[in-house]
């Protein structure tokens, strides 16, 4: 009894200390800053009328100018309904609010891109895709978030077709790149081969359909995959499956999540708690890869998962566990590349350029400031099963997935300016 009491109370401590975070000193996470000087008449009158009337005249001869001129090139617009917040479900957009200044606190901590949030409500997708549409031309990206599927694709291809900006849909693609990254660098360390692996996908949203969709285009074959959602395996001799789920129907003889996992290679859990059993575990192949995200309670803990086996690499979403499967590593730096070289558009190119700079970014020796931010001693973090992906806080995450980013960028087409020259070489 004393413990659960005691464990209430540290529920209470922080969701008061959470609460206070978000009031105090100051009511949110974010505010203005000023970029220029307004102390003089004279600075007065360069910064509002007349001098405002000058750039105003040169974006209206050449809306490009307004990355010149304004904030423009440098402010991303994080943008939700309020329907799929964090595991809160449909909330609302107001609800949604603190999750999107977090995101604004996020863009601007690790890639100093500043964020206007903005909590849409709308009668329909339609009606949203409007408003963002007539909103968009003072931002240089938008970043959809906590946009219920199924509304979130036809959403973020509406406004793709709409805009010739970057529109990224983080619970999607950031998700989808993490997970890739991750993958590719526990199979190298089991000796296996994407083109080889069978691959259990638990869950049918949003993130599970992208990150499918980005393993193939990495080389995954649609017939190595089993995505499974509340009825059991997505296959053809299913008939309540939408235009999404059909795509990654297949002709399989298994029906059960269970069955699913017999002689399976890879478990990538974006679903719920605790749906994985030991028997699931047991089942899988030799050295597998079991990645259960789903948050604050993953789909087998880590815990449980290794006291049935020794042989397998494992991630999940949490922090106070070895590879964190953390959108932070991608989001920040993927835009910001984007941003310098005024790209209108984060394409797949692009997206794959990320995923090999984060999974080559995890070989590399790690710097004393990781050590020191996670406290840990000097070396216990190297390459290897429980250090595949890079953490947060590495400061070389901007030097590897940016600058890739960028370049794919230039690459590929969709960049408006050159490569930056202050940007490093790109990391091989």
């Amino acid at each position: 009894m004393t413990d659960k009491n005691n464990q209430n109370d540290n529920t209470d401590d922080f969701t008061q200390a959470a609460l206070e975070y978000h009031a105090k000193p100051i009511p949110g996470k974010v505010g203005t800053a000023l970029t220029k000087p307004c102390e003089t008449q004279e600075e007065l009158s360069l910064a509002y009328t007349p001098g405002v009337a000058e750039p105003v005249r040169a974006i209206a001869a050449d809306p490009m100018e307004a990355y010149t001129y304004t904030a423009k090139g440098n402010t991303v617009a994080v943008i939700t309904d309020g329907t799929a917040v964090l595991g809160l479900g449909n909330v609302g957009a107001l609800a949604g609010k603190p999750v999107m200044e977090g995101k604004g606190v996020l863009f601007k901590r690790f890639a100093d891109i500043d964020v206007i949030d903005l909590e849409v409500t709308a009668d329909s997708p339609e009606a949203f895709v409007d408003t963002v549409v007539n909103v968009a031309s003072g931002f240089g990206g938008i970043n959809l978030e906590d946009i219920a599927s199924p509304h979130c694709f036809y959403i973020e291809q509406a406004l793709k077709e709409r805009l010739d900006i970057p529109v990224f849909h983080d619970d999607q693609h950031g998700t989808a790149i993490i997970i890739a990254a991750a993958l590719m660098n526990a199979l190298e360390l089991h000796g296996k081969s994407l083109e080889d692996v069978k691959i259990v996908c638990l869950g049918a949203g949003a993130a599970a359909m992208a990150s499918m969709r980005l393993l193939m285009r990495l080389g995954l074959a649609n017939e190595q995959v089993r995505m499974v959602d509340r009825t059991g395996v997505i296959h053809t001799r299913r008939d309540n499956l939408n235009e999404h789920k059909q795509e990654f129907a297949g002709d399989f003889t298994e029906e059960t999540l269970e069955e699913a996992l017999e002689g399976a290679d890879v478990l990538i859990g974006v679903s719920g708690p605790n749906l994985v059993s030991s028997r699931m575990v047991q089942s899988m192949a030799d050295k597998p890869v079991v990645f259960a995200l789903s948050n604050p309670d993953p789909e087998i803990s880590p815990d449980h998962a290794f006291a049935l086996r020794d042989d397998l690499i494992m991630a999940t979403g949490r922090s106070d566990y070895p590879n964190q499967v953390n959108n932070v590593l991608g989001f920040p730096f993927i835009f910001r590349g984007a941003l310098d070289v005024r790209a209108s558009a984060i394409n797949t190119a692009m997206e794959v350029a990320a995923v090999h700079a984060l999974a080559s970014l995890a070989h590399a020796p790690v710097p004393q400031q990781v050590f020191s931010a996670y406290r840990k001693q000097q070396g216990s973090l190297y390459f290897g099963p429980e250090y595949i992906i890079p953490t947060p806080f590495d400061p070389r995450l901007k030097d590897y997935v940016a600058t890739a980013v960028a370049k794919a960028a230039v690459d590929s087409g969709v960049a408006r300016a050159p490569y930056p020259k202050h940007y490093p070489p790109i990391a091989s």
